[in-house]
């Protein structure tokens, strides 16, 4: 009889253990996303959540809440409980941003646990089609004979987009003005009119663009072509050696989160980003898909937030 009570309590602690992951979650889950609807990383979030709220029974509500190249979501989220009805998209900017400001407002490894790594996305050199350049040694060419005088856009001070084409500018010798804008579809209007002359833009948001011919594509920034766009050359190809970045998406959450919510997540995002109608809308778009644990995600934004550190402080860039 006691061995059956013994065997009995067990049972019960277990069951009891599997029914408190699985009533997570009870209410909405809000996903934070710092840029605005249209932009990458909205793009990637909307094609998880959908998924993810027919999975666990509960609506995954995307919020965007766009500026300072992604730090407003990544503030507003780490004010929030530590309970998993809090999420935030993490885009490489954010990353860049804990080097570059002399006080950061928060500390993204102490402040957030890393719940999975979503899609990597290459950038692509893009302008208007009027601009009388067909190839990055024309571009940089025309740039030269005409110094201080031509302009680049960017999602941010600071965002990838703009450390990029910095990035150009010290590989290449190049006199260029930034114009900043608080997000990619922002910035993609102003080339489409042809108010400033170049962006290093996400692929995942100018694509339709290009397709439509209303901007002209000069490069991609990954050392390999990529499938949504085959025919535009790398900047390695194009004259500018060893030229490589891009974005990439991570989900996380505000720290102490609890364990098996953060595994939980983890399984489904990563089944979801490989699902082929994902995989196909992300390969269409430019992008692939990542796969990691909690773990592996943590390891990769330390070395992320490493390179990053380097680049700035051989810059000297900073801001407040």
């Amino acid at each position: 009889m006691l061995r059956m009570l013994c065997l009995g309590g067990l049972f019960f602690s277990g069951l009891g253990v599997g029914l408190k992951a699985e009533v997570y979650p009870v209410k909405t889950v809000r996903v934070l996303v710092g840029y605005p609807p249209g932009a990458g990383s909205d793009i990637v979030t909307r094609l998880i959540t959908p998924e993810l709220s027919r999975v666990f029974g509960q609506s995954f509500v995307v919020d965007n809440r766009a500026g300072a190249a992604g730090n407003i979501a990544v503030e507003i989220a780490q004010h929030t409980p530590a309970d998993g009805y809090t999420l935030v998209d993490v885009p490489a900017s954010i990353t860049i941003s804990q080097s570059l400001q002399q006080k950061p407002s928060f500390d993204l490894m102490k402040d957030f646990d890393a719940v999975a790594m979503k899609a990597s996305v290459p950038f692509v050199l893009v302008m208007h089609p009027s601009l009388p350049v067909n190839s990055v040694k024309q571009l940089i060419g025309f740039i030269k004979a005409r110094p201080g005088a031509l302009t680049f856009a960017s999602t941010g001070v600071g965002s990838s987009p703009h450390l990029t084409a910095e990035m150009f500018k010290m590989q290449s010798g190049l006199d260029i003005r930034h114009v900043p804008y608080k997000g990619t579809p922002q910035a993609n209007t102003e080339i489409i009119s042809g108010q400033v002359t170049m962006m290093f833009s996400n692929m995942l948001s100018v694509v339709p663009h290009i397709q439509s011919g209303r901007l002209k594509a000069l490069a991609v920034t990954s050392l390999k072509r990529t499938q949504a766009a085959p025919k535009v050359p790398t900047m390695d190809e194009s004259g500018v050696p060893g030229f490589e970045s891009g974005t990439w998406y991570v989900m996380m959450a505000p720290s102490g989160i609890p364990r098996e919510i953060v595994e939980r997540l983890n399984v489904e995002i990563n089944r979801i980003v490989q699902l082929p109608e994902v995989k196909n809308k992300l390969a269409a778009l430019g992008a692939e898909p990542m796969n990691g644990s909690p773990q592996e995600t943590r390891a990769f934004l330390n070395r992320e937030i490493a390179k990053w550190a380097k680049v700035i402080k051989n810059a000297q860039t900073k801001i407040e």
